[in-house]
């Protein structure tokens, strides 16, 4: 596997130094200086690439080219902001970048109700519980549906969970789940968000579905046409929120994706830790279903309780069997290699990690702290290296 690093430009705490001492050797990154729907100018990208590249390492995979929401919710000005992603796509590959990570999510995008849960060993992880998220949903972002979808037993939970909280404390919550998280398209004050939320009030998973299917028969040609991979990212959590749908979260969401755009372009990011939120995803069946597409690996575990809240778990802990996956991802690679495919190596990041050590005295982007992930690329290169000589690919 090809061992990156998530790095959000210039004003990262985490700097291509530190990434280069971790031993990783290639760079995921994006312009998130570029307004959400505004083509990525060759100028743009090639200077970007160009810092990377002054400190040895390679620009190798897009995380992301933001999909604008007026694509998912098919408004007449999808068409311009279609055109826009296309042509950052060719522009991208007439630079040498021909991996493309995006998600589907409208509104938000990953979503956590904590950004630094402290563990038992003291370090700090990134969570969500299920009462708090509903007690944003009830009772701080009010919305007009919430109040008919759960029942009296978890509003009172809720309630409960609300009542406990001082101001700051609800402040805090509000600022973990709509002001804007790393890698996020955007962030929302609280008119905002509701705003947002509102649009999707009739939107059913069908119509965001196909949504997503109109656009990727439109832009996966113009992929397929310069050799770059769009690979989508599941839905984090897999689930609805705020009543918006989400389709990127089960097999059967996969299986009606590719079906409807069968070209490998139209590719996966496997996020181990994304499906394991959910206990009826079999993960390795995931992986060995839609191996030949999978272009990207975020190799990352969650920890649920039997609530649904889960945080993320160490690495090699937690709900995931990351030494299934890995294995299956070894096997992978020598296949292609075997069929003398180029992309025979594929790329894979430690997602997210604790906050630890030194770092916990240091400000850090939630989940994208150094020595954290530093230490799952240590164990994940470790359980690849151990897979691999014991011959079990």
């Amino acid at each position: 596997m090809k061992e990156s690093f998530r790095w959000y430009g210039p004003n990262d705490p985490v700097s291509l130094s530190d990434i280069k001492q971790a031993g990783a050797t290639d760079i995921v990154s994006a312009l998130h200086n570029i307004p959400n729907g505004e083509v990525w100018t060759q100028e743009a990208i090639k200077a970007h690439k160009d810092i990377i590249e002054a400190a040895g390492l390679k620009w190798t995979v897009v995380e992301s080219i933001p999909v604008h929401e007026d694509i998912k919710q098919q408004k007449p000005t999808a068409q311009k902001y279609i055109a826009h992603y296309k042509k950052s796509i060719q522009n991208l590959a007439h630079c040498g970048i021909h991996i493309i990570c995006y998600n589907f999510m409208p509104v938000l995008d990953w979503t956590r109700t904590h950004l630094s849960k402290t563990m038992t060993d003291g370090s700090k992880a990134l969570a969500l519980e299920l009462d708090a998220l509903r007690a944003f949903d009830l009772f701080i972002a009010k919305r007009d549906q919430a109040g008919k979808v759960y029942d009296e037993q978890t509003i009172a939970a809720a309630k409960a969970y609300y009542d406990g909280l001082d101001q700051k404390a609800r402040e805090t919550l509000t600022n973990s789940i709509i002001a804007g998280l790393p890698g996020a398209e955007e962030g929302y004050d609280l008119n905002q968000f509701n705003a947002q939320v509102a649009q999707y009030k009739t939107v059913t998973s069908e119509q965001l579905r196909a949504a997503l299917i109109s656009f990727l028969k439109e832009v996966i040609p113009t992929a397929q046409a310069v050799n770059s991979f769009m690979c989508i990212h599941p839905d984090d959590p897999p689930f609805s929120l705020f009543g918006i749908p989400r389709i990127v979260s089960t097999a059967a969401d996969l299986e009606a994706l590719f079906k409807a755009v069968p070209s490998v372009h139209n590719g996966l990011t496997f996020c181990s830790g994304s499906f394991g939120v959910r206990p009826d995803n079999d993960l390795l069946q995931l992986f060995t279903t839609h191996a030949d597409r999978i272009h990207f690996l975020h190799f990352r575990s969650t920890q649920r309780d039997a609530y649904g809240n889960f945080h993320e778990a160490d690495h090699l802990s937690g709900d995931v069997d990351m030494f299934a996956l890995v294995q299956a991802a070894l096997k992978e690679e020598n296949r292609r290699k075997n069929l003398g495919r180029a992309d025979c190596q594929i790329p894979m990041r430690p997602d997210h990690g604790h906050q630890m050590l030194d770092d916990l005295q240091k400000k850090t982007n939630p989940g994208y702290s150094a020595i954290g992930r530093l230490r799952g690329l240590a164990e994940l290169r470790g359980l690849a290296l151990g897979i691999a000589r014991s011959g079990l690919v």
